[in-house]
């Protein structure tokens, strides 16, 4: 099983990686199947069902669909130009894309939300379909957005093509368990099997400047937010906090009585002012999701700047390790809250960045291990019930969190000699387990939990 850190970790847009990037990423899909076509198209519809249906609107999963369709992608997204692109198609009715003819396309009326269909995949489904001149489909294609912006068509989903068909790489494992074997046997440390596994396929080179280009826009969405104030959109007008906070703590370094736990507040606010740029639609890296997004940021940033010691030459190992504990759970569990709560995005992100700490500071693969199983133990059966469908309330917040237990969590593991009652392995399969039996009204439905007992309008 190999699962590349530029899979686990891509540059995006928020607000959701499964509800924005991935509905994007399958329009351009579904544009590519347009031009290889022999039929001659004249309009586009597309459908929203599952998950995508009830939170699109606040996810604005319909926007990206519209954008999709229009030729965006997540990685190049141009906000302004996408604003006027998209109130031309509300205008005319109309998508053009380059190597198609002018496509017919109404919102109000080709942009569907079936709250009534469930398609039988995944929870986050879409449907969509490309006409003739007569308005008859004549190209339709089912897609699934099974979490941080990876998506499927209904029959790779079905054929196991999300597992990886590449060539062999040096160290295939498929679980913790083969992972510390491995580690044992050929004397290497996580990232290191890691970093062979990514060179087999992608080289040195790629690998040393993609590490760099993922944390410099992690640590360049902390600054936007750490210093921008004013109202999220969306209509439950959350105001930013994280500017604030952080100009609090500003002002308080240097006094003598400052209180131990203000570090709490330093990896929180670093969490949320990326989970503030994540709700106001800003350039976010998926880790391993949107809704995620801050807490290996911050853990990272934490390291970097509070942890004597720290070198930014170590952050690749981070980011190894993390990715490496990622796939495990993305290949044996999930990491979509539509399939199984947020214990599988912020639980999942805690565990992969108490393993990347841990590390970076000296860990054995058996203490990461460990710290991976210790933060997301105690995220098992957090569910996902954004209020109003929005990726602020308690997304914002529940991503602070997240980063206080993956350090408490590393700390614990490296306090220890890696030696504990539950195997990773267990907790990653108990975690898919609680997903499966976990309610729908708390799975990204908005449908249960704070999404109906908090007023939202």
């Amino acid at each position: 099983m190999f699962l590349s850190v530029f899979d686990m970790f891509k540059v995006g847009i928020g607000p959701s990686s499964s509800h924005t990037m991935g509905p994007m990423v399958a329009a351009a899909r579904f544009l590519d199947m347009m031009r290889a076509s022999p039929f001659q198209f004249a309009g586009l519809r597309a459908s929203l069902h599952g998950s995508l249906a009830f939170t699109g609107v606040g996810h604005a999963t319909d926007r990206a669909t519209i954008l999709g369709l229009a030729g965006f992608t997540p990685r190049d997204y141009d906000h302004e130009r996408a604003e006027a692109v998209l109130a031309q198609i509300n205008d005319t009715h109309v998508i053009e894309v380059d190597g198609l003819p002018p496509l017919s396309f109404d919102p109000r009326a080709d942009m569907i939300f079936d709250y009534d269909t469930k398609l039988t995949g995944h929870a986050n489904g879409m449907m969509l379909m490309a006409r003739d001149a007569q308005g008859d489909v004549v190209l339709r294609e089912t897609f699934y957005s099974v979490g941080g912006g990876f998506v499927m068509t209904e029959a790779e989903l079905a054929a196991g093509k999300d597992t990886d068909e590449g060539a062999p790489v040096p160290f295939p494992f498929k679980s913790a368990a083969e992972m510390l074997e491995m580690a044992q046997t050929s004397g290497k440390s996580i990232a290191a099997m890691k970093r062979a596994n990514e060179i087999s396929r992608g080289g040195e080179v790629n690998l040393r400047d993609g590490s760099r280009k993922l944390w410099q826009v992690m640590n360049d969405c902390i600054d936007r937010g750490l210093t921008t104030d004013g109202i999220l959109p969306g209509g439950l007008s959350v105001k930013r906090r994280a500017k604030g906070i952080h100009d609090a703590l500003l002002a308080e370094r240097g006094q003598n009585q400052r209180a131990p736990h203000t570090i709490n507040d330093w990896m929180s606010v670093y969490a949320m002012a990326v989970n503030e740029e994540n709700a106001a639609g800003g350039q976010v890296v998926t880790a391993p999701t949107n809704g995620a997004a801050g807490v290996m940021p911050a853990t990272l940033r934490y390291y970097l700047d509070h942890v004597p010691g720290a070198s930014e030459s170590h952050i690749e190992d981070f980011l190894l390790t993390a990715a490496a504990i990622g796939g495990l759970v993305k290949f044996n569990a999930s990491i979509s809250g539509a399939e199984a709560g947020c214990q599988a995005e912020v639980g999942s992100a805690a565990a992969m960045s108490a393993a990347g700490l841990c590390a970076v500071m000296g860990g054995t693969p058996e203490q990461i291990e460990n710290a991976a199983e210790i933060a997301l133990e105690h995220h098992l059966g957090m569910t996902c019930d954004p209020v109003k469908g929005l990726v602020q309330v308690p997304c914002i917040e529940r991503n602070g969190l997240g980063a206080i237990k993956a350090v408490s969590a590393a700390s614990l593991a490296l306090r220890g000699d890696g030696t504990h009652l539950v195997p990773l392995d267990a907790c990653i399969e108990t975690m898919r387990q609680t997903g499966a039996d976990m309610s729908e009204k708390y799975k990204e439905t908005s449908l249960g939990g704070l999404a109906v007992n908090v007023p939202n309008c």
